[in-house]
């Protein structure tokens, strides 16, 4: 990721209506952590490679893990690019599962030399908080690092789960970088339903 752009002013830069700012955060570990305790019970927990996903069924766990979160990215990809990036060789993505549901969405990718970017970590509403997300988050991490890389990261923004950096600072990633994101308000647009992400004030056009 790009983070040499220029630096914005001191002091307030106004957005216009019916765009959103995000402040955005990458971290990164250079080594693998000790593995940490997970809480949730192992029966019926488990983390499965997905193979060539369906485009429908990855773009509704897409939804239904991130909508919330304003996870716009794969929802608004044209399908031969989504299609592309799901069957590469060096982009893994994996479910966590609750018994036969699907519950959490992980992707890897690898297709940088020598590192891995852990591009989607995120869980459905009704498994935050068990303790499911540390399981998707150990196995991240172990598949990660099974792979010759020196270097994991992650981007993040402030429209994210309130404790999600730091819950990914536990887990061994080390800020480094930030930067803002401008872009339309995908509620606005249609993209997304108009009462999602209700911690992100949604500012109509005048």
């Amino acid at each position: 990721m790009d983070t040499e752009n220029t630096s914005l002013p001191n002091g307030y830069s106004a957005v216009p209506a019916g765009k959103i700012a995000n402040v955005v955060t990458c971290l990164e570990m250079l080594e693998k952590p000790p593995a940490k305790t997970v809480r949730a019970p192992e029966t019926g927990l488990s983390v499965e490679r997905w193979e060539n996903p369906d485009l429908g069924e990855y773009r509704a766990l897409f939804r239904a893990v991130g909508e919330e979160w304003m996870w716009l990215s794969r929802l608004v990809m044209p399908d031969e690019k989504l299609s592309a990036i799901l069957s590469e060789p060096d982009v893994d993505i994996y479910t966590l599962k609750d018994g036969r549901r699907r519950v959490g969405l992980l992707e890897l990718d690898f297709r940088t030399l020598g590192e891995c970017e852990l591009v989607f970590c995120g869980l459905v509403s009704d498994a935050i908080g068990q303790g499911a997300g540390r399981a998707l988050m150990n196995a991240a991490i172990d598949r990660a690092w099974e792979r010759p890389i020196k270097r994991f990261w992650l981007h993040t923004c402030h429209f994210d789960h309130p404790g999600a950096i730091a819950f990914y600072q536990r887990s061994g990633f080390r800020p480094y970088a930030s930067m803002v994101e401008v872009t339309d308000d995908p509620r606005l647009t249609g993209q997304m339903r108009r009462d999602a992400a209700k911690h992100v004030p949604l500012i109509e056009p005048r």
